[in-house]
C-alpha cells in the first residue's frame, strides 16, 4: 500500500491508462492482414522475337566426289588432303601412254578422211558423166548444123528458089535435134547431180566416223587428267601413286568450306511460320558463340521417317570453325514484332481451358487476376496483345494457387551464385 503514496511514472500511467481502455471495451486489436511474399516485373513496350530452336548437321555448301571416268594406275597426284584447290586445277594424272597413241592414230584417220573428202569433190569424175558431156556436145553440134541448113533453105524458099517441101523438111531436122540436145543435157546434169551427191555422202560419211573416233580418243587424255569442278579444300584421298584408280569410285573429295549448311528438323507447325531468308544463329562451342545465318531451303514434304520437315540453315565460315559433320545448336527466327507489350513468360498463367492470365499488383499491393491474351512466346518473354497496359507490375514468381486479391510483398530476385550467369 506504500507504494500508492508516491506518484507514478508518465510512462506507467500511459501504459496502465491503454489497458483500462482495452480493459473496458472487451475488445482485441485487428489481426494484421497477411503478406505473400512474390517476385513482379514491368509490363515493358519492346520488341520481340519468336525463336525456333533445335540442332542440326552440319554439311558444306558445295562438295564434289570426283570419280574417274577411266580405269588407269595413278601417275601422279598434285595435292594431299587439305590442300586448298580452284576451279579447273589439275589433282592428278593417271597413266596415259595408251591414249596418247590412240589420239596419235584418230588424228592420223581423220586427216586421211578429210583429204578423201576434198578428192572425192573436187577431183573424181565417173565415166558416165564423161560419156553424157561427149554426148550433150555431139547432140549440141548436130543441132548447130541443122540450124544452119533450115535457116539458108527458108531464105531460098523465101526467094522462090525452092519448094516449101525441102524447107519444111530442114526445119523438122532442126527441131528433132534441138530436142536431143535438150535431153543430153537433161540427162548430163543428172548425172552430175546424183553422182555427186552420193560421192559427197560417202566421203562425208567416213570424214565424220574419223573425226568421232579421233574426238573419242582425245576425250579418253583427257579423261585421264583429274581436275577440281569447284573451288575449295581436299578433304578425302584414299589412294596413294602407283595405286589403281578404278572407274566409277571416288578418287577424291573436294569440299567448299567457305559456306555451311546446317541441316535441321522441325515439326511441321514450326515449319509453317518459316520463309527463306529469315535470320538465324548458329550456336557453337562450350562458350556459345552465336554465328549469324540464315533459311535457305524449307523442305514443301515431311520426312517419311520422322514425319518432320527438313530446313536449311546457310552461315558463313569465316574462321573456319565450322566443321561439316558436326552438331550445332540453331536459333531461327519465325516472327518479329517490335513494340509489343511483353512479360516474363513466367508471370503467364495457363488454365485447363487453354485461357491466359496474370496477376496485376495494384498500387496498394493487391493481386488481381486479369484475363490476357498472347501473340509471339519464347523462353523468356511472351508478348500481350490485350489486357495489360505499360508500366503494370505482374507477378512472376508465386502467382499459383494464390488467392485472388492477395496483398503480397515484391521481394528482390536472388542474387546469382558463383559461376552462375545473371
Amino acid at each position: 500500500m506504500a507504494l500508492l503514496r508516491f506518484p507514478p511514472k508518465k510512462g506507467i500511467v500511459c501504459i496502465l491508462g491503454v489497458g483500462m481502455i482495452v480493459g473496458c471495451s472487451g475488445k482485441e486489436p485487428p489481426t494484421p492482414e497477411p503478406e505473400v511474399s512474390v517476385q513482379a516485373a514491368t509490363v515493358e513496350k519492346k520488341s520481340i522475337e519468336d525463336v525456333i530452336s533445335t540442332e542440326a548437321v552440319l554439311y558444306a555448301k558445295s562438295e564434289a566426289s570426283i570419280v574417274p571416268k577411266i580405269s588407269a594406275p595413278v601417275e601422279r597426284f598434285f595435292v594431299n588432303r587439305g590442300s586448298r584447290v580452284h576451279a579447273g586445277q589439275l589433282l592428278a594424272r593417271l597413266e596415259n601412254h595408251d591414249l596418247q597413241a590412240a589420239v596419235q592414230q584418230g588424228k592420223g584417220a581423220y586427216e586421211q578422211a578429210e583429204a578423201a573428202y576434198a578428192t572425192s569433190t573436187e577431183v573424181n569424175v565417173p565415166a558416165e558423166i564423161q560419156t553424157a558431156q561427149l554426148n550433150v556436145k555431139e547432140t549440141q553440134q548436130a543441132m548447130e548444123a541443122n540450124r544452119l541448113v533450115y535457116e539458108s533453105r527458108l531464105k531460098l524458099f523465101q526467094a522462090g528458089a525452092i519448094s516449101r517441101n525441102l524447107m519444111e523438111q530442114a526445119h523438122v531436122s532442126f527441131i528433132q535435134a534441138s530436142d536431143q540436145y535438150e535431153i543430153a543435157v537433161a540427162r548430163l546434169e543428172g548425172l552430175k547431180k546424183v553422182g555427186k551427191q552420193a560421192a559427197l555422202k560417202t566421203a562425208s560419211g567416213q570424214l565424220a566416223a574419223a573425226e568421232g573416233q579421233y574426238k573419242a580418243a582425245l576425250a579418253n587424255l583427257q579423261y585421264s587428267e583429274i581436275r577440281s569442278p569447284i573451288d575449295g579444300a581436299v578433304t578425302d584421298r584414299p589412294l596413294y601413286e602407283g595405286q589403281m584408280a578404278t572407274a566409277g569410285m571416288p578418287l577424291m573429295t573436294v569440299m567448299d568450306l567457305s559456306r555451311v549448311v546446317a541441316r535441321a528438323y522441325v515439326a511441321p507447325d514450326q515449319a509453317a511460320q518459316l520463309r527463306v531468308g529469315d535470320p538465324a544463329w548458329l550456336i557453337i562451342g562450350e562458350n556459345p558463340e552465336k554465328v549469324p545465318a540464315k533459311v535457305s531451303v524449307v523442305s514443301p514434304a515431311l520426312d517419311p521417317n520422322s514425319t518432320t520437315v527438313q530446313v536449311w540453315v546457310e552461315a558463313p565460315n569465316l574462321k573456319s570453325q565450322l566443321k561439316p559433320g558436326a552438331t550445332v545448336g540453331v536459333q531461327i527466327v519465325a516472327k518479329s514484332v517490335p513494340d509489343a507489350l511483353v512479360v516474363p513468360s513466367s508471370a503467364i498463367v495457363t488454365a485447363p481451358d487453354g485461357s491466359t492470365s496474370v496477376m496485376v499488383i495494384t498500387k496498394d499491393l493487391h493481386a488481381h487476376q486479369t484475363i490476357v491474351k498472347t501473340g509471339v512466346r519464347n523462353a523468356a518473354e511472351t508478348q500481350v496483345v490485350s489486357g495489360l497496359s505499360v508500366g503494370e507490375q505482374v507477378v512472376t514468381e508465386g502467382s499459383y494457387g494464390l488467392p485472388e486479391g492477395s496483398k503480397v510483398l515484391i521481394a528482390k530476385p536472388a542474387a546469382p551464385k558463383n559461376g552462375d550467369s545473371e
